[in-house]
């Protein structure tokens, strides 16, 4: 068994098929196809269930995915640790939410790339709880997430403070009246749902509708439409707000604060990469 059939089984187990395996992996798709057959005939069973929807890991296959994961961890890690220099080089990859990388990150990875452009910057957007995962996965470096989150292999830094404001369509300014109409945030996991919910709760809305919308834009048409109210950071909003397509309202001090952190594994070893993002949040 060799790392390289490791990684393409880990490929082949998070794409959930050949062919995205194989453009993920730049590589030819019976190349990936032999390379399965041959881990499987080697360990003497089967690592996936095929159908016409995709491969699922068989529970040997899930066994096999666990350890891989941490094998190639380590191996990557092993390669960090001699890579560490005064000129930092590599893949750095990051995930942000998506308020966030449209408003900050700019800025920030542009000074970075003009700092170390050795370094080959990934991005990619979500929402908090999933970025956090892939954190813990090993699938990114770091990402920028809404705090506060309490996870002992997760350690964090301050990135960015931001002012939590409730947004409607122009014109509206009767809190009461906005309140009655639906919500709209990003997915279920949306870290700014539960502040919503509490503070609906203690302005005396014992029933409220929220709605899952894909997007920034989305949610602020269907908000200057009309259509419902949300809750975004400042930040975000303002070229719509100053535009005359939406209005702000300021929510109570206890809503108010909203913090973006820059989390990474704990106990990770890190990159010359890394470090430099790391210094550059801390000290920007």
């Amino acid at each position: 068994m060799e790392s390289g059939d490791l990684k393409i089984f880990q490929a082949v187990a998070r794409e959930g098929t050949i062919t995205k395996a194989a453009q993920v992996l730049n590589y030819v798709q019976s190349n990936v196809t032999n390379r399965i057959q041959y881990l499987e005939a080697e360990l003497k069973l089967p690592l996936f269930r095929r159908s016409n929807r995709g491969m699922t890991l068989t529970p040997a296959g899930e066994n096999l995915l666990e350890y891989t994961d941490k094998i190639l961890t380590l191996m990557d890690e092993a390669v960090k640790s001699t890579q560490y220099s005064e000129h930092p080089a590599g893949l750095l990859r990051l995930g942000s939410i998506e308020t966030t990388a449209a408003i900050h990150l700019t800025p920030l990875l542009t000074k970075y790339h003009l700092r170390y452009p050795d370094v080959k910057l990934s991005l990619i957007t979500g929402e908090t709880h999933g970025l956090l995962q892939k954190v813990l996965d090993y699938e990114l470096d770091g990402a920028f997430v809404y705090g506060p989150i309490d996870q002992l292999d997760i350690e964090h830094v301050v990135a960015f403070n931001e002012e939590l404001v409730l947004i409607s369509e122009p014109g509206k300014s009767d809190m009461r009246e906005l309140l009655t109409k639906p919500m709209l945030f990003f997915d279920v996991g949306c870290t700014h749902r539960a502040k919503a919910e509490k503070f609906l709760g203690e302005s005396g809305m014992s029933s409220y509708q929220i709605m899952e919308f894909g997007t920034l834009e989305v949610i602020l048409s269907g908000v200057a439409a009309g259509f419902g109210v949300s809750m975004l950071p400042q930040s975000s909003i303002t070229k719509a707000e100053e535009a005359g397509q939406i209005s702000s309202h300021r929510l109570p001090e206890g809503y108010r604060d909203l913090h973006v952190w820059f989390v990474h594994r704990r106990n990770s070893i890190f990159s010359s990469a890394l470090s430099r993002l790391f210094q550059m949040i801390q000290q920007p």
